[in-house]
C-alpha cells in the first residue's frame, strides 16, 4: 500500500543532500520512501495524508530512554525543587518499586510511555534495562523492551545495590547477568560516575559486553568531570550520553572519533544543574545527538520537541541544529541510516507539524504541534 503526503509547506529532510524543500511531497510504498519532489509533480498512490501546506519533519529517534519501571518520585522532583540537590540516588527507590511490580505492570507503563512518544512525533526509541540490578530482573525488563522496540540496551550497571560491594557486583554485571540478558539486547550501557561505576569497572562491563555481542554506550561526565567520555570514544562506544561536564580532552575526543555525544536537556531541567554546551561540541566538530532521557527520577517527559526548546534556548543551538540532532543526530547515535532522515530509501517515518516550519518546534515550546505520524509508511496518527 502506497501513501502519497502532498500539500508540504516546509520538507526538513535531515538529509545532507536536501535539507529544505518547499512546496514538496514525498511517497512511500513498502514501507519506504520512493519518491521526492516538487508537490506539482507528485505521482498517485494508492492513500493521499494531505499535509495542508503544513511543516513535515522526520520522526523523531529517541536514542536514551529508561521506560521499563513501576513507582514513582514526585516527593524527590519536589524536593530538588525545594533546594536538595541531585545526586542519583533515587534510582534504588524506582528498583525497589520496579522489582515488586508485574510483568503485566511493567509492560502497561511502558506501552503507556511508547504511545506517548509515537502521538509526539517519536518513531523510534531506545530503551534501556537498570531498574532490577538482579539476573532475573534485568532479564525481564529487556524481554518486555524487547516488545516495543529493537534498540534495547543492557544497563545493569547502573547503579550499585544497597548493601552489596561494588567489585562483586560487576562481576555479577559482567558473568551471570550479561549470560542472561545478553540474548534481549542490542547494547550495553554503564553509569560511569562518581557514586556509581569509576572508569575500570566501566571497562570492564563494556568489554565484556563487547564479548558477548553488544555495542557499547555509555551515561558519561552528567555530575562531574571523570572517565567517561573518554573511554566511550577509546572503546569506540556508539554514544557518550549527558556529557555535561567536558574538558578540553573530552571535546577533542569527541570530535576525532566515532562517538556521538547525546544531549539530554530534560535531565538538566529536572534536576536544576548546568546544561551542556552544545556550542562547543558542534564548533570543534563533535556529531551531537539530542533524546529525552525519559525517566521516573531526573527527566520524566517523552517530549522530543520539548527537549528541542532546550537546547535552542539553554544550549546554544540553532532550531535547525536542535531538529536534526533529534532525529538525523538519534539515528547516528544508534548506528542508523534508515530512520532519522527523509531520503529515497529510509523508512517512511515523519511527523506533520501544525506550523509552516521545523523551527516551530522551539518558537512555540509546550504546544502540542504534531498532528499526524506516520511510520514505516502507515499513517499511525492522526489529531481529527
Amino acid at each position: 500500500m502506497s501513501l502519497l503526503v502532498d500539500n508540504i509547506g516546509e520538507l526538513f529532510t535531515a538529509d545532507e543532500e536536501h535539507g529544505v524543500r518547499n512546496d514538496a511531497a514525498l511517497v512511500a510504498d513498502g514501507g519506504a520512501v520512493v519518491w521526492i519532489g516538487p508537490a506539482a509533480e507528485a505521482p498517485a498512490a494508492d492513500e493521499r495524508l494531505d499535509a495542508a501546506g503544513r511543516a513535515v519533519v522526520p520522526g523523531f529517534v529517541d536514542s536514551h530512554a529508561h521506560l521499563v519501571f513501576a513507582g514513582d518520585r514526585t516527593a524527590e522532583f519536589a524536593a530538588r525543587m525545594s533546594g536538595e540537590p541531585y545526586t542519583g540516588g533515587g534510582i534504588r527507590t524506582t528498583v525497589t518499586a520496579s522489582r515488586r511490580a508485574s510483568d503485566d505492570e511493567l509492560r502497561a507503563t511502558c506501552a503507556r510511555l511508547t504511545a506517548e512518544m509515537l502521538r509526539q512525533g517519536t518513531t523510534t526509541v531506545e530503551i534501556k534495562s537498570g531498574y532490577g540490578l538482579t539476573v532475573a530482573d534485568e532479564a525481564r525488563q529487556l524481554r518486555i523492551a524487547g516488545e516495543f522496540t529493537g534498540e534495547t540496551t543492557f544497563l545493569g550497571a547502573h547503579t550499585v545495590p544497597a548493601a552489596t560491594d561494588a567489585e562483586e557486583y560487576v562481576d555479577l554485571v559482567c558473568g551471570e547477568m550479561l549470560d542472561a540478558c545478553a540474548p534481549h539486547a542490542k547494547w550495553v550501557d554503564v553509569f560511569c560516575e562518581r557514586g556509581a561505576f569509576d572508569g575500570d569497572q566501566a571497562r570492564r562491563v563494556l568489554t565484556a559486553g563487547a564479548e558477548a555481542g553488544l555495542s557499547p554506550r555509555v551515561h558519561a561526565n552528567q555530575l562531574t568531570a571523570g572517565p567517561g567520555v573518554r573511554l566511550a570514544v577509546e572503546l569506540g562506544a556508539a554514544s557518550a550520553d549527558h556529557c555535561t561536564h567536558l574538558s578540553d580532552a573530552d571535546v577533542d575526543a569527541l570530535a576525532s572519533g566515532s562517538t556521538v555525544a547525546t544531549l539530554l536537556p530534560g535531565a538538566e531541567f529536572s534536576t536544576r544543574s548546568p546544561y551542556p554546551d552544545a556550542r562547543r561540541l558542534i564548533d570543534a566538530g563533535a556529531a551531537v545527538a539530542l533524546a529525552t532521557d525519559c525517566n521516573p527520577g531526573s527527566s520524566f517527559t517523552s517530549s522530543m520537541a520539548f527537549c528541542i526548546a532546550l537546547a535552542v534556548r539553554e544550549m546554544g543551538m540553532t532550531p535547525t541544529e536542535a531538529v536534526a540532532a533529534a532525529t538525523a543526530g538519534g539515528a547516528k547515535a544508534l548506528r542508523r541510516d534508515d530512520v532519522g532522515r527523509l531520503a529515497i530509501g529510509a523508512r517512511a517515518d515523519l511527523a506533520v507539524l501544525d506550523a509552516p516550519s521545523h523551527a516551530h518546534l522551539a518558537y512555540r515550546p509546550g504546544t502540542p504541534l504534531v498532528t499526524a505520524v506516520v511510520r514505516g509508511g502507515t499513517v499511525v496518527h492522526q489529531e481529527p
